[in-house]
């Protein structure tokens, strides 16, 4: 009777190499739902197709397959609404970039704010863009260059105004 045995054993730096690349991120989340605090009371919701955390070469969390933030008051009504396919944080600064079909919408005014861009300090609580952007209100339509508000959506400021068109609703 004759036997052959056979040992092996795992490196892992060696299986890292082969299984993960550099370009891949650190976690992966699908249909990612987070609440956002402050003080113990809700101040955003944020939800999203697909979460990646990247390490290298910066810290970031890409959103993709869709974004959905909802802000709220302080007596936790919904007061805006955003959306977009892609978004990114910062996660050393918490500033956040979202684009491509960019929607920003006050609930209680209907205001819509769409462009392609937007930028969003939380620590300024600024919301900003110097894209072109469509305003569309109930009663009238704003194009322009560049626009600025805050979560809320209660400040908005359309720069470079390139048209106003008016609607008899």
């Amino acid at each position: 009777m004759a036997g052959i045995f056979f040992s092996c054993s795992n490196d892992m730096e060696q299986v890292k190499r082969v299984t993960m690349s550099p370009n891949s991120p650190e976690e992966t989340s699908e249909d990612f739902h987070v609440i956002f605090t402050d003080s113990g009371f809700a101040s955003f919701e944020l939800f999203a197709g697909i979460a990646e955390t990247y390490i290298e070469p910066k810290k970031v969390t890409q959103f993709k397959d869709g974004l959905k933030v909802l802000f709220f008051d302080k007596e936790g009504n919904v007061t805006s609404v955003l959306t977009s396919i892609y978004g990114e944080v910062d996660e050393e600064t918490g500033n956040i970039e979202v684009r491509d079909s960019v929607e920003f919408l006050n609930k209680s005014t209907l205001e819509l704010l769409k462009t392609e861009v937007l930028y969003w300090n939380k620590l300024a609580d600024s919301i900003y863009t110097d894209k072109p952007v469509v305003l569309r209100a109930p009663d009238k339509v704003i194009t322009g260059i560049g626009a600025r508000t805050n979560h809320l959506m209660d400040t908005l400021v359309v720069y470079k105004p390139q048209a106003v068109i008016y609607s008899n609703k």
